[in-house]
């Protein structure tokens, strides 16, 4: 075992950043007002389910069907467009009726364990090591969880109206952020396919 400190501290501010759950707080309040039961500790433990094996398998996976980090991130960016939608124009295009309710799609998937943390994962994988990043996830996963346990703390201070305004707020950030990883992820797929157009696009 290797493990690093510096590489612990820094692969984690990295996740935190990417994941963002302190952000995703208005989309999480947002599924509790539409009636989604959220599990935080199921939410939790999928998440970082996901997260380790996408660690140790994720080029190899989406090589299997076929799929590049670019192409799954431009589905992820479909999603987080709807969820923002949502949340912008107070509409509701997703059900979340299921039995798990919302704790696995899209708690657990996209919002903590989606297209970007996947990609972060992978790049960090490549700097540092293998159990120095693995730690990292876990205290991420440990904050999540924190999080998730106290959104209806969150609610009760923020009161409905400024639950209102954070949810109009975000919603229009979660739209831009879906556009911006839409047409990066679409340009590098397009330079893939045509390489002379790198000088041009």
């Amino acid at each position: 075992m290797n493990f690093n400190i510096i590489q612990i501290i820094t692969s984690s501010m990295v996740l935190f950043a990417v994941i963002d759950i302190i952000g995703s707080i208005p989309i999480i309040l947002d599924l509790q007002k539409k009636g989604g039961k959220i599990e935080a500790l199921k939410a939790t433990i999928v998440a970082l389910i996901v997260l380790i094996a996408f660690t140790f398998l994720g080029q190899k996976l989406l090589g299997l069907f076929g799929v590049d980090i670019s192409s799954f991130a431009i589905a992820g960016s479909f999603i987080l467009f709807i969820m923002g939608v949502e949340m912008a124009l107070g509409i509701e295009i997703i059900k979340y009726d299921g039995p798990s309710g919302v704790s696995i799609v899209p708690i657990a998937f996209p919002l903590v364990a989606g297209a970007g943390s996947f990609t972060t994962v992978l790049a960090l994988r490549a700097e540092y090591a293998m159990e120095n990043l693995i730690v990292a996830i876990v205290l991420n996963m440990i904050f999540v969880y924190i999080v998730l346990r106290s959104t209806n703390i969150v609610e009760r201070f923020l009161g409905e109206g400024g639950i209102h305004v954070m949810r109009k707020v975000f919603g229009i950030i979660l739209l831009a952020i879906s556009v911006k990883l839409f047409m990066t992820n679409v340009a590098i797929q397009i330079h893939s396919l045509f390489p002379f157009l790198r000088e041009v696009l």
